[in-house]
């Protein structure tokens, strides 16, 4: 199956009617993701994004809503629930003081079933971690600050 600009116009139709966030197809060696963005705005209605294809990631950016902190955030890239370790019984990926590196896990965000492993798009310190273990989280919203 060829996906063709038609399709995944269809398929982006299917999304917004439905009131999904992300549809995904496999057909052999063709993959392909639709994801809408859910931003949320106090006391007024955003508009829907207009879906993206898996293969072009956007950059979260910091909640609005947040106090500016010491060091650079790490923000979550989707809505989910806050996993500060592999499993119930494992020690966290990091701690308040532990130096991390570009590229290292330093938390799980699951989403539909799904565990996502976060990494750190930076090297640093981490000074502040902003979540509780299995705590609900936002798109956009700072899990952690490094310094």
């Amino acid at each position: 199956m060829k996906f063709d600009i038609e399709y995944v116009e269809k398929l982006a139709k299917v999304l917004a009617e439905n009131e999904l966030t992300e549809i995904s197809l496999e057909d052999g060696e063709q993959a392909i993701t639709l994801r809408k963005e859910v931003v949320v705005a106090p006391a007024a209605i955003a508009p829907a994004a207009v879906p993206q294809a898996a293969q072009a990631p956007a950059a979260p950016a910091p909640s609005a809503s947040e106090p500016a902190k010491k060091g650079t955030p790490i923000t979550s890239p989707m809505v989910g629930t806050f996993y500060s370790a592999p499993s119930p019984d494992a020690k966290p990926f990091v701690e308040v003081g532990q130096t991390i590196a570009q590229g290292d896990v330093v938390c799980i965000v699951e989403a539909m079933k799904l565990m996502n492993e976060i990494e750190a798009e930076i090297s640093g310190k981490i000074v502040e971690i902003c979540v509780k273990d299995g705590q609900p989280v936002e798109f956009g919203q700072v899990l952690m600050y490094v310094e």
